[in-house]
Order: C-alpha cells, then structure tokens, then sequence
C-alpha cells in the first residue's frame, strides 16, 4: 500500500472507473486523501488504479475499450485539478508520442492518457512518418519520444527513425511499444530503442528511468 489510500479505496476506484461512473470517480478523486497535494493524489491513488486496470486487460478480466475510456476519464478529471501547464506536473525533459507509420491509434492513445493521468505532460503527434516526425522532433528539442506500432513494417521503420536523429546529432531517446514487440522481446534493441512498454504501465516507467538519467 502507497500509504495515502487503503486498497478499499483502490478497489472502489477501480470500479468506478470500469462502469465510466464520472461521479463515483471525481467523488473519490476529491475525497480521498483530500488533505494531500494534488500530484501525490494523482500518484497515490490514480496511477496505481490505471496498473490494476492494465493488468485486468493483461489477464483477459478488461477489455481494451474499458482499459482505454478509463485513462481518457482520469486524464480529464486529472486536468481538472492539475491543468496542464501547472508547474507542480513532474518535471521531465520535453517528450512527446506518436504513431509511426501505421493506422491503429489506440495504443498511442492508452499510454498518451496513461502518462497524462500520471501527472506529466507531453506532445501528442498522432499518426506520422519519419521525415516530419524528425523536423517536429528537432523543432520542439524533444528529449522522450515514445513511439507506438502495430504492424511488424513500422516497428522495423523505428531502425531508420533512430538513424536520421543520429544524423541530425538529436540527443531523443526512443521508447517504443506495441503488438511486434510484445511476439519478439528483443526487437525493441535491434531497433535501436531505449527502452520498451509493453502495457502503459511500463511504459510509465521507463518514461520515469529515462527522465531520471537525463544529463
């Protein structure tokens, strides 16, 4: 236990959560812990919801669509009380996700709300090909770039992405995720990323190790 919530709390939220009870949520979203600040709020009682929700959908008890409209609902209602350009949002270099070279958004969107929910903040380039990606990358000095694919062609694609930001000398660290990294579990370094999420929740982390290991 995080110390600022009970499991009950957890659990509650949980469901609340799953059934898209906006009250039910915003109510335990406002009451627990309410003397706490806003992001150790977010940190204790929201982040940990969205790993149980992530590892429902792991194991088959969530489907895709619940574990996404969950991080869509607490990406909105965290906003509500952590606003975007707050300065007390976590510190991190600028970083931004996209989708590379592929039509399936949803991935990108799961772990953008994932992230948002968690208290950092970031560019969301949608769906996107190498050259504009990497003149967006450069004009905005982004530092975490996390990149989502869902067919084996773009996850190869991420090799000749790593490329051009060597060639234009960006210092971006890539973490990427999705289906073809999940069937082969050392595509992620043939690619030449630093780092993989498999679920939101890891990608959560790595985003955290790579933010804690910049110069």
């Amino acid at each position: 236990m995080n110390g600022i919530v009970t499991e009950s709390q957890l659990a509650e939220m949980e469901l609340a959560l799953l059934a898209l009870d906006r009250v039910a949520v915003k109510r335990l979203l406002n009451e627990v812990a309410a003397d706490v600040a806003p992001l150790h709020r977010v940190e204790g009682l929201i982040v940990p919801v969205l790993e149980r929700i992530g590892a429902g959908w792991e194991d088959g008890r969530v489907s895709l669509s619940q574990v996404y409209m969950s991080g869509r609902l607490c990406e909105e209602l965290v906003d509500t009380i952590l606003p975007p350009g707050d300065v007390s949002r976590k510190d991190v270099p600028p970083m931004a996700i996209a989708v590379l070279e592929d039509y399936h958004l949803l991935g990108m969107r799961i772990v953008y709300s994932a992230l948002r929910a968690s208290g950092f903040s970031l560019l969301n380039y949608g769906r996107t090909g190498i050259e504009p990606l990497v003149a967006r990358v450069k004009a905005d000095d982004i530092q975490i770039l996390l990149i989502s694919t869902l067919m084996l062609p773009s996850a190869l694609r991420v090799k000749d992405l790593k490329a051009r930001l060597d060639a234009e000398r960006c210092r971006t660290r890539l973490i990427v995720g999705g289906a073809p990294f999940r069937f082969d579990d050392r595509l992620w370094q043939d690619v030449g990323a630093d780092a993989v999420g498999m679920t939101a929740a890891e990608a959560v982390a790595a985003v955290v190790r790579l933010a804690k290991e910049a110069p």
